[in-house]
This record gives structure tokens, sequence and C-alpha cells, in this order.
């Protein structure tokens, strides 16, 4: 296989190849919504139960307590007896990710071959897929059958560490493809070890330790991978103004968050604060969970999630506000006070500042987390320098919006919503007792 890896993943450089011949696409979090099938159609129409006991496989498995082996043999033996008819019907469900049909119609009028893997969803339903979308190659795993119902068995070399790579390479050998000329886009780890083989890794949406190993990141849907693999003159079909809309108004939302602080200032406990933002976040997860299951949410939750939210994030759980949330009332609750209040003016200001002006004036990447901009962060720490300045001195000030955009710019498997916060109240907490 050494011979396979293209020389510039030994060199650690990145030149690009405008003539790519291959496509790999994951399957789940790219094509199909992130845990959305096995998660909420197939566990959740097994019962309370199954839905719990496969959020925790999920959750071990992203922790890397458990392997994706281990985690596919445990989850497919819950599901023993469930008719291969009725994955096939909760598999139809699931709406794609939005522009998946204008990606993959426009790589083959480019002459483009595409393939989908996936280590979760079985294969039958995976040529499914390929089959609607005119792919050239489907794999995924083999699962047992007794008169049109699982046994329970999952088994087959994608479904192993480097399984993925093993299906690749009979690609490659098939088409007399070098691995340079193939492109991976993937979401998640369990997809790493395509990134050595393959000319370009395209992360999308990805998690901390894709967005760090990928040669590029692409956030927001799925057509803006395009440019990437088939050049900076390609032309994509994304309601530009609509989106930018979207996310000033979301990032909106998030600044205002900074009314907590007055809030508590001039009105209420923040203890009392922090208690109904939990309740209200209860409230939020409880109606995620109605919508994607029986799709009937509480109708004011679903008003702010179809409005903030991307095509792609509506058709998952929405997690950013719980976890803002989150950070919210561990700093009202850990901090004593003004340094809780700096926290989540950080939080609030700094983070939202940051994505707003690091998509409108971003040109210059951070080199170790491909997804930020050096412009973002900077004007993410002058909003929050300046919003501290309202409780603390000016150099605690500093060093509080310092620390919190250092590590929004840092890859972490722990949401920024929660480090932002922390980390600068942390930073607060150690400079006056040291003072």
């Amino acid at each position: 296989m050494a011979e396979e890896i293209p020389e510039r993943r030994r060199r650690g450089t990145f030149t690009r190849d405008e003539n790519y011949s291959l496509v790999v696409f994951d399957v789940e979090g790219v094509i199909m919504p992130k845990r959305r099938y096995m998660l909420f159609e197939v566990a959740g129409s097994r019962g309370l139960k199954a839905f719990l006991w496969t959020a925790i496989l999920g959750i071990l498995y992203e922790a890397g307590l458990i392997s994706v082996e281990s985690a596919l043999k445990r989850l497919f033996k819950s599901l023993r007896g469930l008719t291969l008819q009725t994955l096939f019907n909760l598999y139809r469900k699931v709406p794609l990710a939005p522009g998946v049909e204008m990606v993959f119609a426009r790589l083959r009028r480019a002459g483009v071959k595409t393939a989908l893997i996936s280590s979760g969803i079985p294969r039958v339903l995976v040529e499914d897929l390929a089959k609607r979308l005119g792919a050239d190659y489907a794999v995924g795993p083999e699962i047992g059958l007794d008169d049109g119902r699982l046994t329970g068995e999952v088994w087959g070399p994608v479904i192993k560490a480097s399984g993925k790579v093993v299906a690749l390479m009979e690609m490659l050998h098939r088409e007399s493809i070098p691995g340079s000329r193939c492109v991976i886009v993937a979401d998640d780890r369990n997809n790493l070890p395509l990134f050595e083989v393959c000319g370009l890794s395209v992360g999308y949406n990805p998690d901390f330790i894709v967005q760090l190993k990928s040669d590029v990141v692409v956030k927001g849907e799925l057509p803006e991978v395009l440019p990437k693999i088939l050049g900076a003159d390609e032309t994509i079909s994304i309601h530009r103004p609509k989106a930018y809309e979207r996310e000033v108004l979301r990032e909106a939302i998030h600044a205002g968050g900074f009314s907590v602080p007055i809030l508590c200032t001039y009105l209420l406990d923040r203890y009392l604060v922090a208690l109904l933002i939990l309740l209200v976040t209860i409230v939020f997860v409880a109606s995620e969970i109605t919508r994607l299951k029986s799709g009937r949410p509480i109708p004011i939750f679903q008003g702010v999630t179809l409005r903030v939210a991307s095509g792609t994030e509506v058709q998952e759980f929405v997690l950013a506000p719980v976890f803002f949330a989150l950070g919210i009332i561990l700093s009202l609750i850990l901090f004593p006070t003004p340094l809780n209040y700096v926290s989540i003016t950080v939080l609030t200001l700094g983070d939202s500042s940051a994505s707003i002006f690091g998509k409108r004036l971003g040109r210059r990447v951070i080199p170790y987390n491909k997804g930020k901009m050096v412009e973002g962060t900077l004007c993410g720490l002058l909003s929050a320098f300046c919003g501290a300045l309202l409780f603390v001195s000016p150099f605690e000030a500093l060093i509080a919006a310092s620390t919190g955009m250092l590590f929004e710019t840092l890859p972490s498997p722990i949401d920024d919503n929660i480090t932002i916060p922390i980390s600068s109240g942390l930073a607060l907490t150690i400079l006056q007792r040291l003072i």
C-alpha cells in the first residue's frame, strides 16, 4: 500500500491536482444527516431503551472508548428481529443533505467517478443510495438475515479499522487510478486512514480531528466542496444572500446572550437565571427529539430553528443552542461575579463577531485550524475586549478576551461554546490569585 500513497503525503505538503478522477464520500454526516438514520429512525422506532442504548454506543465510540466494529456489533445485536423492509422504509424517510443530487450530477458531467463508503449503514441500503445518485461504487457492511429479519450479525472489512482503505484500494486498482487523483470527503475520524491514500482530503463540517488533518475544510452545504475538487472557477448554486442573512440572525441571537450579565446585574439572581436557562434548554431538547422522531416540534422552537439553522443542520439534532446554554450556565455557577459575566461576554460577543467577520472578511486561514480565519479571530478579540471592559480592568479584559479567542481557534473535541467561557473564566481566576 505504501507505494500507492501520494508523494505529497510523505512530504507533508499539499499541491493541488485539478485532474481528480474519483471522489469518495462518507455517507452519514455528508450525504445523509449525521446519526439521523441509525439513532433517530431505526433505534427510535424500537423504543426509548433502544434509542438510549444506541446513543450511549455513539458516545462511547466518539470518545474513542470502543471501536466502530464493537459499536456496530452491539448495535445490530439490539436490532435483532427487525425486518429488512422496515430498514428500507425508515431509510427512505431520511432526507438527503441539500444539494447532494446536484453535486453528483456535476461530477458525473465532469467525467469524475464517485463512490459511497459507509461503516454503519448496511451495504444493501448504500447500494440503493448509489443507484439514486448515480454513484459508481457503493460499500457498506453486510448484515445477517433470516426470513427477511435481522439476525443481529454484522460483518465485513469495512467495519474494521482500515477496512475503508481496503475497499478504496480495490476501486483504485479496478479503475487504474493512482491515489493522488482520488478525493475523500468526510466528517469523522473513522475516515482518517483514507486521508493517507487520497490526493485531496476535504473535511466537510468535520469533527476536531478531521478538521486538523484535512487539506481543506468546508463548512456549510455540500455543493461548496465542488470548487475544491473541480477548480476555483466552478460555480455553485447556493443562495448567498439568504445564507448570509441566516448567519447574521444566528450570531445576533448568539450575541444576545450578552443580556444575561445585564439581567443578573440589575434584575435577577444569577442562580435563578441559570435555572431558567436550564429549563428552557430541556424543553428545547425535547422539542428537537419530537421534531426528528415525529415531525411535531414545539412551535416556538421550530420557528427559531428553521430561521437560523442551515439546510444541513435542520435535518439533524441541532446541538449548538444546547452547548451555548451550557456554556452560560457553567459560567454563572462556577465563577464569582464579575468573572462569570466576563466569561459570558467573551463567549457571546467574541465568538459571534469571530464567526460573522471571519466569513465576510476572512482571507487567511489559521494554520492549525483550517475552519477558522485570522481576521475573524482578531475581530472577535476586539469585541470581547470591549465588552469585558464593562466589568473588569483593561488588563484583565485583555487576558480574558485573548484566552477565550485562543481557545476559539483550537481544534477540540469539546464544543467551543464550552471551552471559550470556561477558559476565559479560569484565566481571570488564576490571574486574580496571582496578583
